[in-house]
């Protein structure tokens, strides 16, 4: 079973930004994959279980940005 979850992300302005929060997501355990929409802030975070908030917080927080469950 896979889990999806959205979150909306703030504070990105370029491609580089798209990369830094994809690679940091996508090191979360559980994680299988991530997109994020530079346009709209939405980060569609895939997974075979439940993530926390928490975990995926401080990942885009790692990648210098800041999240909000959407």
């Amino acid at each position: 079973m896979s889990v999806t979850s959205e979150y909306l992300v703030s504070g990105m302005h370029c491609p580089h930004c798209v990369s830094s929060v994809t690679e940091e997501v996508s090191s979360v355990s559980g994680v299988t994959d991530v997109k994020v929409d530079l346009d709209s802030g939405q980060l569609i975070v895939v997974s075979d279980a439940v993530i926390p908030f928490q975990s995926i917080e401080a990942a885009v927080d790692e990648a210098g940005y800041t999240v909000a469950a959407a």
